[in-house]
């Protein structure tokens, strides 16, 4: 394992924890990902995208090759957020076209009865081993970020059986009956939590908690269902490891209304989509937590000046001092320029260093 002294590139852990930079770090949700030939070349050599996941020499190789393009601050374990109830026997599937599917869908009381808590170091051992062997390969070039979905997001997936544009099975199920949607959450946030922590142990440097249907929710909803169910895990995660402190992102899509509660869970930043003005957003949480976000990125199809402009306006609102991690509002798309990303990423480093004298 690396020791923390070792670390040559620390930025973007500082600047979660709102501590002196000298630049603004900047990394990409999905920056291993569909837009780089040399994933798509590596996707094929393991056939198919799980066999990808669950390959920890071609999931750290992944993890790796954005760092050879860009030089971005961190790294983020290849993985996706549907291996927790893949772990948990519903049987996940990629289907061309149609995004992830499950064969045996959560329906019935009996369904949510049988479920388990996953032991990450057996059923998601895969994982465990891919943040140890990213990590000895990074050797303290910059920090690996962990992840998980959160327990509405992936709730939403194992009720629906996959993707889904109405929620019509998840909300069905939360409103017709509650304790058993409870019972749902309660299970999945206790996975989540020792998974996360399991990660932390490898090698995770900080954590991202992906909350991508929380803002489907009404405001009471999104408390009950979702904010809740993230307090609980903040809660339970191990915070410090290798003699510093691990942080910990809180993102929820879309849930620009409700930063101030998600502050108030003990998380160290929040990821911000592009739908939330970044200044008004600075304001409105103040010193307690950093932000990370939050360029909208569709600007990365627009010509490389039209790129620069953009991330000018962004450092600008948030303006100057600590506690900003520049990042895309969503993950970058798989149609994107390579060379526009590296466009973007130079970017934030030339026109951020101003705000950190």
């Amino acid at each position: 394992m690396t020791a923390p002294s070792q670390l040559k590139n620390d930025r973007f852990l500082r600047a979660l924890l709102r501590e002196p930079v000298d630049m603004t770090p900047v990394w990409m949700m999905r920056q291993a990902g569909r837009y780089l030939p040399e994933y798509r070349a590596t996707r094929t050599q393991a056939g198919n995208f799980l066999t990808l996941c669950k390959t920890p020499e071609l999931a750290c190789e992944v993890t790796l090759q954005p760092l050879e393009r860009f030089p971005l601050d961190a790294a983020i374990l290849f993985s996706d957020i549907l291996t927790i109830p893949d772990a948990m026997g519903l049987g996940l599937y990629f289907s061309e076209g149609e995004g992830p599917r499950f064969k045996h869908p959560l329906r019935t009381a009996a369904d949510i009865a049988k479920l388990g808590v996953p032991d990450p170091h057996q059923a998601l051992r895969y994982v465990v081993d891919a943040v140890s062997l990213i990590r000895r390969e990074l050797n303290g070039r910059v920090p690996l970020i962990g992840f998980s979905g959160s327990p509405w997001t992936l709730a939403t997936y194992m009720v629906e059986g996959g993707g889904t544009k109405n929620f019509r099975q998840v909300k069905g199920l939360m409103f017709d009956q509650p304790a058993l949607m409870e019972q749902l959450l309660e299970v999945v946030a206790q996975a989540v939590m020792v998974y996360l922590n399991a990660q932390i142990q490898a090698g995770a440097q900080a954590v991202m908690i992906f909350d991508t249907w929380g803002g489907v929710l009404s405001g009471r909803d999104y408390q009950a269902f979702s904010l809740r169910y993230m307090q609980h895990i903040i809660d339970g995660l191990q915070r410090e490891n290798e003699g510093r402190r691990v942080p910990v992102i809180l993102f929820t899509k879309d849930g620009g209304t409700w930063l101030e509660q998600m502050a108030d869970t003990g998380c160290d930043a929040l990821g911000l989509d592009w739908t939330c003005d970044l200044g008004t957003a600075r304001q409105r949480v103040g010193d307690k937590v950093a932000l990370q976000g939050n360029m909208d990125p569709c600007i990365l199809y627009a010509q490389p000046e039209r790129i620069r402009a953009e991330v000018k306006d962004i450092l600008a609102r948030y303006g100057t001092g600590n506690g900003h991690v520049f990042n895309l509002g969503h993950g970058i798309h798989p149609e994107v320029d390579p060379e526009h990303a590296g466009v973007f990423v130079d970017a934030v480093h030339e026109f951020s260093r101003v705000y950190h004298t």
